[in-house]
């Protein structure tokens, strides 16, 4: 019995250790990797690190959290963030979001709120901390920018998954359910449209010019070079958008290749983005225009299935310009 209860008291102790060795990486790291990015410019602060959950977790709350980045010029701060993870598996972690935090580009401020906002992360073993898989839930989301514009979704969910033989490829899957587009317009006479989309996803395959780990925050995000769209689908009353088709992406971030757009009631859409204000009027013309003399070749006029086609910096839809290409870069 005494054999027995020793034999407890030396595991007790070592597992102690263990989770002594742990809690001492996780207060060690996170502040020296606060001053690293000081030393490079950065504003990286916060008012307090904790760590708790013995035996078996490694919980880190930081609070009152502020990271910009000077040379994109994007900022966060947040009342608190959260890391939990297992003793035995520091390399899964769950990371929490308060249900207040903001978020601000070159451009616009953005008020972001939920009612929870948590994320799965696997990442591979070493400092390097490539991203394996990521899951990401949001619940009651609503997004407020100074910008003057608002939306809000009853639920998001979006999906990374590292390709186990491409190191570079991510398969992204996105879902947003009752989507409700930015208020600040009124619906073209005629078009009747419910508070929100009924469908808002995608699901694609990117490569990337590097991988997703520690590097993405400290120096910069990798960029897409290839994107591979199964579908994405926007459903919203009568209202329909498909698109699917893949593209390259060049050092500048602008695409070349083909996506097809189907559209069903496809003068509604654009009879609702003229009046929303949000996109230039000429765009809308321009677009009108084209789909109205593709719509005289099909015959159908009610729906439209027509390639959207980017090259030399240009966009095409079906046989005509309509004007330069997005650039796909990320900040």
């Amino acid at each position: 019995m005494k054999r027995l209860a020793y034999l407890i008291l030396i595991a007790a102790m070592a597992w102690s250790g263990f989770w002594l060795a742990g809690y001492w990486g996780v207060t060690t790291a996170f502040p020296a990797w606060f001053d690293a990015r000081q030393n490079d410019g950065w504003v990286a602060e916060y008012d307090e690190l904790s760590v708790a959950g013995y035996p078996s977790r490694l919980d880190s709350t930081f609070t009152n959290i502020t990271l910009a980045d000077p040379r994109t010029g994007v900022a966060w701060e947040a009342p608190f963030f959260q890391l939990f993870a297992l003793t035995y598996r520091p390399n899964h972690l769950i990371a929490v979001w308060p249900d207040t935090q903001t978020l601000a580009t070159p451009t616009e401020k953005l008020d972001i709120t939920s009612g929870d906002m948590r994320a799965s992360l696997v990442l591979d073993a070493g400092t390097d901390l490539t991203l394996s898989r990521t899951n990401l839930a949001i619940t009651d989301l609503g997004i407020a920018s100074s910008a003057d514009w608002q939306l809000s979704a009853k639920s998001v969910t979006v999906a990374m998954h590292r390709d186990e033989e491409n190191p570079t490829r991510y398969r992204i899957a996105f879902n947003a359910d009752d989507l409700t587009p930015p208020a600040g317009f009124d619906l073209p006479d005629g078009v009747d449209l419910p508070r929100s989309f009924s469908s808002f996803k995608a699901d694609l395959t990117a490569d990337f010019d590097q991988p997703w780990d520690r590097t993405a925050i400290e120096t910069a995000r990798p960029q897409p070079v290839t994107l591979d769209l199964t579908l994405a689908e926007i459903v919203w009353g009568d209202l329909q958008l498909n698109a699917a088709g893949s593209v390259t992406v060049d050092s500048s971030g602008y695409p070349t290749g083909e996506v097809t757009i189907r559209a069903v009631n496809w003068r509604e859409i654009l009879a609702v983005a003229r009046q929303s204000a949000k996109v230039s009027p000429s765009v809308v013309d321009t677009l009108e225009q084209a789909l109205g003399f593709v719509a005289q070749l099909s015959g159908n006029g009610r729906e439209l299935d027509i390639p959207l086609t980017f090259r030399g910096g240009a966009t095409r839809l079906g046989p005509l310009p309509i004007g330069p290409a997005p650039r796909l870069v990320l900040r």
